[in-house]
């Protein structure tokens, strides 16, 4: 497996500096500074496209919390996809692509009524409930506004996803959903049918974040539709959770085509849904950064768990390249760290740079547009990076570069 399997696939290295979309990293940051994510926008188109023909008869909604601002909504309908929201915030973003509501769904396991409120006012297509509570804050809310709200029972099917704890969400002890095991999810469905302004669509079950395999799945597809044929219901949404190879040498994913086959095998004619995010996002992002300070096997790069917490909270692990000139240096270790005052501001492990590497060098980390630029926040007051998506050889900003200034105005 070569290093460039793991970079988007307009990627190039004309006399070892970066390409993306046909533009030299080096111009995009002379331009828009680092650290910045380049978005490849045809990487994402062809992965959306993966999905959309894998599922042909079933609903493919992306899932907006891997990254989601108003272009990339826009680029959903023609390539097919419905969206998914989690929260308040990602239900305005839609709102601003000009999403159809009823091609939304609205996820979350803590709605607020001002929430549900918005959504239902829109016109949101489905509402997947997460407790007994939100199923009765929701059948009133619904009934303020004289609807009968299409919804879906998220269902903890009790399934290990073989992921870390801290992105798996289908076994028993989670903060999500109605357990099977314990009954909950059949008392949930008892609920919403007993309710006028609720009509139950179907059941939804994910079971967790970056899966490499398919056991888990398949298990949990089973149980969904043992669950859901005796009761009549003919959808099941299996959600995503898909993972992404991030550094040579990764164990390869399945491809969208063999997830979908496993599923269809275990659920037969039932209407199925996924929630691809990761799998779309990911690798179709390089997050591009310039060093400042190379300190013994330090390197010191303009951002940090800032733009990239990820690291940090769970430890996942990234590769990088020098990307703005050839190095015929041998390689060292290094270890690739943040401006930020932790000591854990690590962003790549076990790095493989050239022993010339010095500062102004630019360094590029692939698959990066899962969850990095969603999770980003201000830790020592650092603005938050841009979006640049390329193309043919064209650049635009679809999320700027946070300023001081934006900083500076949420203080009274």
């Amino acid at each position: 497996m070569s290093i460039d399997s793991v970079w988007p696939a307009t990627a190039a290295w004309p006399e070892g500096v970066l390409h993306l979309g046909g533009l030299a990293v080096t111009d995009l940051a002379r331009e828009h500074g680092t650290p910045a994510y380049i978005l490849d926008e045809a990487d994402f188109h062809a992965r959306a496209r993966a999905w959309r023909d894998a599922l042909p008869d079933g609903d493919v909604h992306y899932g907006g919390k891997a990254f989601l601002c108003p272009e990339v909504v826009r680029w959903l309908g023609p390539l097919g996809l419905n969206l998914d929201v989690c929260t308040g915030g990602e239900l305005a973003v839609a709102q601003a692509g000009g999403m159809p509501p009823a091609r939304v769904v609205f996820h979350g396991n803590n709605k607020s009524v001002a929430e549900l409120r918005r959504a239902v006012a829109w016109g949101i297509g489905c509402v997947v409930l997460d407790a007994f509570t939100e199923l009765d804050r929701l059948a009133a809310v619904a009934a303020e506004h004289g609807r009968v709200q299409d919804v879906m029972i998220r269902v903890t099917p009790g399934v290990d996803a073989r992921t870390h704890k801290s992105i798996a969400t289908g076994g028993d002890d989670s903060k999500f959903g109605f357990s099977l095991a314990a009954g909950d999810a059949a008392r949930a469905v008892e609920r919403v049918r007993a309710r006028p302004s609720l009509r139950l669509r179907g059941l939804h079950s994910h079971i967790g974040s970056q899966i490499l395999t398919l056991d888990g799945f398949a298990e949990a597809a089973h149980r969904m539709a043992a669950f859901a044929r005796p009761l009549g219901i003919e959808r099941l949404d299996l959600g995503g959770g898909l993972g992404i190879a991030y550094r040579p040498g990764d164990p390869q994913p399945p491809t969208p085509s063999e997830l979908v086959a496993v599923l269809q095998k275990e659920t037969g004619d039932l209407h199925l849904s996924v929630e691809p995010g990761r799998s779309i996002a990911g690798p179709s992002t390089v997050a591009l950064y310039t060093v400042g300070t190379v300190k013994g096997p330090y390197v010191s790069v303009d951002g940090g768990m800032s733009d990239n917490p990820r690291p940090a909270m769970y430890g996942a692990a990234y590769t990088t390249r020098l990307a703005s000139r050839p190095s015929a240096a041998a390689p060292r270790a290094a270890t690739v760290v943040g401006k930020h005052c932790e000591s854990g501001d690590i962003l790549v492990r076990d790095a493989d740079l050239p022993a010339d590497l010095a500062p102004g060098d630019i360094l590029a980390v692939p698959a990066s547009g899962a969850y990095q630029r969603s999770m980003a926040g201000n830790y020592n007051h650092v603005p938050r990076p841009p979006v640049i998506a390329v193309r043919d050889g064209a650049a635009r900003v679809v999320v700027r570069r946070e300023t001081e200034d934006d900083l500076l105005r949420l203080y009274a």
